[in-house]
Formats: C-alpha cells, structure tokens, sequence
C-alpha cells in the first residue's frame, strides 16, 4: 500500500488538534510538479513526543570535538553527560604516538549536588591540572552541561586561568544541551570556537604537498574516514587535515593552506567550510563518499576542480581499478536485496547519502528524514535567505569570520569559479529532496508514534535509523540497521565500505529472526464492526 495525501491525514489525525498543525508542517509526499515543497525543520520537539534527538552538548563535544584525538575533552557535569558523549559513536583514531591519543577516554568533573549548591569552578581547575600532570595534551577542551548553564561556573575564566599556568590552549564551550532545539546548535558552537580559535593558528604557510584538501564533516565511524583517506592518497591528494573523524589539533591548525574543502556531513559543518571560504578564499564542495556512484562522482568532480591531466587519469585508473575488484562481490549481494524496501531516517546527511547505496543494491526508500536538520538540508541551500532567526538560534553566540589579510588567497579566478559551479556542486547542497521519487515520504524529527504508524501502513523489508529506535523496529518484525555507529560493523564508506553494507544488510535479510516476531497490529483485526438492530455495522 503507497502513501497518498488521505492515508498521510488519517495518521495525523490521531493527534490532538495542535499537535497535529505542527507536525502536518514536519511531513510532505514528494511532488517534482510542485515547484517548492516547503518543510518545518529546526523548531522544538513538541512536549511529551517522544523524539530522537540529541541535545546541543551532544553535537558539540560528542559530534564535532569528541573525535580529535590530540585534545583532551573534559566534560564539566554529571557523569552521565559524560558516559553519553564517549566513544558511542565509534569515532576511531590512530597516532603515530600512542601517548598522544585519547580517543579512548572519558574525563568528567563527575559534579555532584554539593558541586551544584556551592559551584564547579574550583573542581574544575583541579581536573585540568590533573588532566596535565597525567596526559600532557596539546590542548584541552571544556564542555559544559545543562547543570553548568544554570548554576552560571565560568568557565571561560577558568580556561585562560589554566592556559596561562599550563601554557596550553584551552578552549571552552558553552553548549548547554538546552542550548537549542537539537544538536544542530552544538555543531554550530563547536564550528564557531574552531574557527575562531585553532583554524589558521599554525605556522605553514602552503601545504607541503599538490592538491592539499580538507575533509570536513567525516567522523570515521566504523573505519569510514580510512578508507576515503585510502582512495584520495591512492589517486595523489594531500589531506590536510580531517575534521574531525581520527583529526589532529596540530592538523586543524593547518587547515587554512587547503587548496579545497570537501564537505560530506553538511549539517555538522557548513558553517566552517563557508568560513573558510571568507577567511581564506578557499571554496568548498559538497561529495557524497557513500554509495559506488557517490564516490565516482565526487571523485570526478574533485578533478574537474583541479584541471590537471594527470590527476584526471589516477582518478579515472582508480575508479576502474576498484569497480573491478568490488563489483562481481557486489552483485552477489545486490541479488538477495533487489526489489526490497526501505525507511531512512538518520541524522546528518546519512538519511540522504544511504539512499544512493540503498538504490544501487535495487531497495528503493520509501521514507527519508533527518533528527536536527534545517530547512536547506531538505529543500537545499538557495532556501537560506528566506529562513527567519528564531529565538532558539539567538542563543547561539555568533561569529563573523572576515578575510585574513595575509592568507586570503583565490584558489581559482572569479570566471573559473563560475563555469565549475554550473558543472559540480561548489559551495551548493541541492538537499533531500531533489534525489527522492515522487511519492515518496519526508519527515522531519520522526517520533515513535509516526514510526509505528508508517511502519504499519507501508511494511518496509529495512528501516536504517539511530540506537533510541532500533530496538522498537526491531520489535516490530522489522529488519533494522542503527546507521550512527553502524552496529559495530563498518567502514561503509568508499568502495570497501559499499561492499561491506551490502554484505551486513544482506545477512539481515537473511536472518530467520524476523519470521519468529509478530508486531503488534498483527494481533488486530482486519475489520471491525458492531451489530445493531438494523444489522451488522
């Protein structure tokens, strides 16, 4: 049964009257005869919906800060703030020496009620020398909490007091998970202070090799940033910094010598590449590193960029090289998939890039949405101008990047720039819903009740979501896929990585599990009806 208008009204009206005005604004059945297909995105979760959000701590340090792996990320709250930001991701890292890796810690103030009462500032501290005496990092960063926020611990002064007795950066972030709406407002926070404070800070000058870039929004979960890094040397790229999946402080400071940035997750952090683009003259492309087709086509347009013959060749040699090693293995497992269907909703730009991967293995996605995007990540970038401030985002300390006098530097002449816009995606996101079918479902900020109810209406085979759902679809008969840490499995970047997604989702398929669940509505009658004196109802 597909999807129209009347099934969509007969969902929402199980809502009460307000709730169901809000998320009618949430949801739309894509229509390429429609010009623009306006979507609500970036606003409040409704109280008592049960959402799969995250907080605005959680974007900044658990998205953005927590996987660079020279610094140490002291989270001043609870310790359970600080258990949710670590390592749940499986942001993997790897250092030339092991002593300057942490990757692997969690370091809390642990604040307690008294901590509450009388304040965190003096523990603080304490935690930064000790974090010094045992680790000397490079740098630390200060995360604080909700409690932090609204007992009013300066933490800022608490970082230049440390900076000038350990003689390191220390860096504080005020991302207060109520901050914002979502954790779209850490990612912001985060990508601000980077900016402004570790970006451009290192000595070079230009990078120490041809075709220096930046990969911007890539975590390496699962192994992913490793194998796109394998496929960008192999063809003769320079990475200069990641950020932040396996990334360097001593890298990032660097960042500004980049000759192009990439940007994979756009939500996470447009806001630097944009910036370096001011600041640096540096522009940046949006790439899709997930899916074969994805890959090719981001790697092509990376050498249309550059213009160089050489460059042009490698990348062609190596696409070629890998489709013939991976495809005939591909195929296999395209086989046990074709004609199958599937939901994905997940944060970031995965609710989007997984799509492509879902298509080539023959599943088509009949539902598609993000947790905390904003309206240019579904209706792409040209739809900014028009987005109003709200308050929420107000809160969000702002910063002006401007050009630097002595490293502003057009990579390419002004005429140039223009022709490669019309050919490749520079410096422009197209959103969701340009690649979706019609007919098909977007949804912003998914709740279980709508989860249950598309479940139950459209019966896909895979539902690829977050862990705060996957046990409920699970429950529900429905193979699913936890696509944030990738079920300890991965990379599913790059070709290595479409080869091992299509073998994990394969061997879901396969699984007799689901034949043992019966969902819930199963139990319910097809019909229903009551007898009256007149006849049966």
């Amino acid at each position: 049964m597909g999807m129209n208008e009347a099934k969509l009204q007969e969902i929402l009206d199980q809502y009460p009257a307000k709730v169901q005005k809000n998320r009618k604004k949430h949801i739309f059945i894509k229509r390429s005869d429609v010009e623009s297909q306006q979507i609500e995105a970036n606003t409040r979760t409704i109280p008592g919906i049960i959402t799969n959000r995250g907080c605005a701590y959680a974007g900044c340090k658990g998205v953005v800060l927590g996987p660079i792996k020279d610094m140490v990320h002291i989270v001043h709250g609870p310790i359970g703030c600080g258990y949710y930001a670590w390592n749940t991701r499986r942001n993997k890292a790897k250092s030339d020496d092991p002593k300057q890796n942490f990757i692997n810690y969690c370091i809390s103030t642990d604040m307690q009620e008294s901590d509450i009462v009388f304040g965190g500032e003096k523990k603080l501290a304490k935690v930064i020398d000790e974090v010094m005496e045992i680790f000397h990092p490079k740098a630390i960063t200060l995360s604080a909490t909700c409690p932090v926020g609204l007992i009013g611990d300066d933490m800022g002064a608490v970082a230049k007091a440390a900076e000038a007795k350990h003689g390191v950066q220390v860096l504080s972030f005020s991302c207060e998970g109520y901050k914002g709406v979502s954790q779209s407002a850490g990612h912001h926070i985060a990508n601000n202070i980077l900016m402004e404070k570790v970006i451009g800070t290192g000595d070079q000058e230009q990078a120490p090799a041809k075709f220096p870039i930046n990969l911007l929004g890539e975590y390496n979960i699962g192994g992913d940033g490793w194998e796109v890094e394998r496929i960008l040397k192999e063809i003769g790229y320079h990475v200069v910094s990641v950020m932040t999946g396996d990334g360097s402080y001593e890298a990032i400071k660097n960042a500004h010598t980049a000759e192009l940035n990439l940007v994979q997750c756009h939500r996470s952090i447009n806001y630097i590449a944009e910036m370096l683009e001011t600041k640096y003259g540096t522009p940046w492309l949006k790439v899709n590193f997930i899916g074969i087709q994805g890959t090719i086509e981001s790697l092509r347009n990376m050498a249309l960029y550059f213009d160089d013959k050489e460059l042009t060749l490698k990348t062609e040699a190596v696409i070629a090289s890998e489709l013939a090693r991976i495809e005939p293995i591909f195929d296999q497992y395209k086989k046990i998939c074709e004609g199958k269907t599937a939901f994905c909703f997940v944060g970031g730009s995965r609710g989007h890039h997984f799509q492509n991967l879902f298509s080539e293995l023959g599943i088509e996605t009949l539902l598609a949405g993000y947790e905390f995007a904003h309206r240019d990540d579904y209706e792409g970038r040209e739809v900014i101008p028009t987005i109003k401030t709200d308050a929420d985002s107000k809160n969000i300390p702002h910063y002006t990047a401007e050009a630097d006098e002595k490293r502003f530097r057009l990579k390419v002449s002004p005429e140039k720039l223009e022709k490669l816009k019309a050919k490749i995606p520079l410096g422009q996101y197209k959103g969701m819903r340009f690649d979706m079918k019609d007919g098909s479902i977007i949804v912003d900020d998914l709740n279980h009740f709508e989860t249950e109810e598309f479940i139950k209406a459209l019966k896909p085979d895979i539902f690829t979501s977050g862990i705060k759902d996957k046990y409920v679809i699970q429950k529900m008969g429905i193979n699913s896929k936890q696509l944030h840490s990738y079920d300890y499995s991965g990379p599913y970047a790059g070709f290595n990585g479409a080869v091992k997604f299509a073998e994990d989702i394969s061997m879901g398929f396969a699984s007799p599990t689901w034949n043992f669940i019966t969902p819930p509505w199963k139990n319910q009658p097809l019909l229903e009806g009551s007898v009256t004196e007149e006849g049966v109802a």
